[in-house]
């Protein structure tokens, strides 16, 4: 197995001013496990333990229980050495990125933390993974101010990969973006997962854009697994009332357009007709002192 997680619960403990200590159980008893390979969606509401539960994977906090990383016990005395197996990908890549540091740095810092190749080796590094996800050579050279969100958490997958990983813990990883972009990174998700044969254990509340990406989909409440299995039995016939309820809740992520059609907005759209299959232009639909633009071909340029 990729990952065993067995028997873990983590409480976290508040106090306030004149007040006794408290426990709070976050995690009670979770058991779970992930093959090679595997894109397993871990959802649930904000609160239900599953971003605890990726950061005792991650080591970075202490936890019940025993969890394994591809046959190693998660222990932090083997960090660097399960930092070459794990890595993490978060919900902010605005707040994950140096903004001081240009992005060839901020790439080639885990190569050098860990003491991995030549100066040359890691820049030859840097540029193969750019490409990997989907950014030319030229962006090493500028800073993560002068990128687009979209941009940024591309850069926060780069630098994941650098350790060349056999599983990334995506937390929330789409959910400060765009629905547009968050789509173009969960293709992008999809492509690493098919070219390198990346486990991803993709964690969120959306359990529409779960089931888009994954294998199969594991629901938390209250700092439990309540229902798992692949990804269509829990979409199309889910077993637990609160799977129901998220996926009520859960609104729909729009689908990618087809390569054929020219229109991005032809897979959704009830009125396409052959002529979208050219990319329509900004035309102008209305006379008026206020210019009235659409992009869409069920309207014409005006005579």
């Amino acid at each position: 197995m990729l990952l065993q997680v067995r028997r873990v619960s983590n409480a976290y403990i508040t106090k306030a001013y004149f007040a006794k200590k408290q426990s709070q159980t976050v995690l009670d008893g979770v058991d779970l496990d992930m093959p090679p390979g595997e894109i397993l969606g871990l959802v649930g509401e904000s609160g239900c333990g599953k971003t605890t539960l990726g950061r005792c994977i991650l080591g970075l906090i202490g936890y019940e229980g025993s969890i394994s990383i591809d046959g190693l016990p998660q222990d932090r005395k083997r960090r660097r050495e399960l930092a070459r197996k794990v890595q993490a990908v978060f919900q902010d890549p605005v707040s994950a990125l140096n903004p001081a540091k240009r992005v060839g740095w901020l790439m080639e810092e885990p190569l050098r933390i860990h003491r991995i190749g030549t100066k040359q080796e890691r820049i030859k590094k840097v540029d193969e993974t750019l490409e990997l996800i989907g950014l030319d050579g030229s962006y090493k050279n500028r800073r993560t101010p002068e990128l687009s969100g979209g941009q940024r958490q591309r850069i926060c997958i780069g630098s994941a990969l650098m350790l060349e990983p056999k599983l990334i813990i995506a937390d929330e990883a789409i959910s400060s973006l765009d629905v547009s972009v968050g789509a173009q990174i969960l293709n992008l998700f999809q492509d690493l997962h098919r070219r390198l044969g990346l486990g991803l254990l993709f964690i969120s509340h959306n359990l529409r854009v779960v089931y888009h990406l994954c294998d199969r989909i594991a629901v938390m409440y209250r700092g439990q697994i309540v229902e798992i299995g692949g990804a269509e039995a829990v979409y199309s016939a889910p077993a637990h009332p609160y799977t129901r309820l998220l996926l009520d809740s859960a609104p729909e992520i729009p689908a990618s357009p087809p390569e054929d059609w020219g229109c991005a907005f032809a897979s959704r759209c009830a009125f396409k007709t052959k002529a979208c299959k050219k990319p329509p232009e900004l035309t102008a639909i209305e006379r008026s002192e206020t210019p009235h633009l659409a992009r869409c071909w069920n309207y014409f340029p005006l005579g």
